[in-house]
């Protein structure tokens, strides 16, 4: 029988004074109401009621136990309301990883919005270029980048945003600007290697796709350096129009050869587990889903 089932027909035994009361109140047999009793009477080898045909009344041993019984049962009974709210009102800690970029300037303002509606939630925030290991790092979330290579991973898409080639006005001057993809073997063509594949930069035209493999002067593993760079005219540069849109409205940076089509970058969500949510990892997917194709160089997934 279960234990704690056997404790809590105990408890009810010892309240209502009667094996018949009991097993009123729980809609059970008066047998089985009996049952539970004597198995934890054996399991404990010792006796909790005093019985004769008229009375029950606990013994010494069975006052003890059942003020040890009624903690435990409110301890569990705490335990499970606590496990409901993890599931029903976001609380508690969310832990969230994004690179670097998109989660500064994009993840980061929408989880302020998100908290402000959460008083009972904290964020904990960690900014790192690769794969995670959820489970390992304890991530609830993790914000990625292009094509999902795992396909055990659970995601959600939650935007996308197109991809640019571009450069500084000064260094198209100086260099002259392509005007097809063969052309860029005679450029300086700054290499994001967050954004798969490494060297290869992919296009779309009326002849087909093209895929160019480029060679420039400084390559990175995050986006940040390679558009300071492009800005200060050191080279061609391929990223998403959320990193470099800015730069293009202020004149920084000019977008080329417009003609061809790049496929847009997809920017997903990845959880460990795609049942029993939790209500933080819930909400906070259905709110940045919403929230996100809203901002600058962002669209729709």
């Amino acid at each position: 029988m279960d234990k704690l089932t056997s404790m809590n027909v105990f408890v009810r035994v010892a309240k209502a004074g009667s094996f018949a009361g009991a097993a009123k109140d729980l809609d059970i047999s008066r047998a089985m109401a009996t049952k539970h009793i004597m198995q934890l009477e054996s399991e404990l080898n010792t006796r909790l009621f005093n019985r004769t045909t008229r009375s029950l009344s606990l013994t010494e041993a069975g006052e003890e136990y059942l003020e040890r019984c009624q903690q435990v049962l409110l301890d569990v009974q705490e335990m499970e309301s606590a496990v409901t709210k993890l599931q029903t009102e976001p609380r508690g800690v969310l832990k969230i990883c994004a690179p670097p970029v998109i989660g500064a300037t994009h993840i980061a303002p929408g989880l302020t919005e998100y908290l402000k509606n959460y008083p009972d939630l904290s964020v904990e925030m960690v900014l790192k270029g690769g794969q995670v290991d959820l489970i390992d790092e304890g991530v609830d979330i993790a914000i990625y980048l292009g094509q999902l290579n795992d396909t055990s991973l659970v995601a959600r898409k939650l935007a996308s945003s197109s991809l640019v080639v571009c450069a500084s006005p000064d260094y198209l001057k100086a260099h002259g600007t392509p005007q097809d993809p063969e052309d860029l073997d005679d450029h300086s063509c700054l290499i994001n290697w967050a954004i798969p594949p490494r060297n290869k930069w992919r296009f779309k035209g009326i002849l087909g796709d093209r895929t160019i493999t480029v060679t420039g002067r400084m390559q990175a593993n995050m986006a940040d350096p390679i558009r300071n760079a492009a800005v200060n005219g050191l080279g061609l540069i391929m990223l998403p129009r959320y990193i470099v849109g800015r730069d293009i409205e202020l004149g920084r940076l000019q977008v080329i050869m417009e003609q061809y089509a790049i496929s847009p970058l997809a920017i997903y969500a990845v959880y460990p587990h795609r049942k029993y949510l939790s209500a933080k990892v819930r909400s906070f997917l259905d709110f940045i889903q919403g929230w996100l194709p809203h901002r600058i160089g962002m669209d729709p997934p």
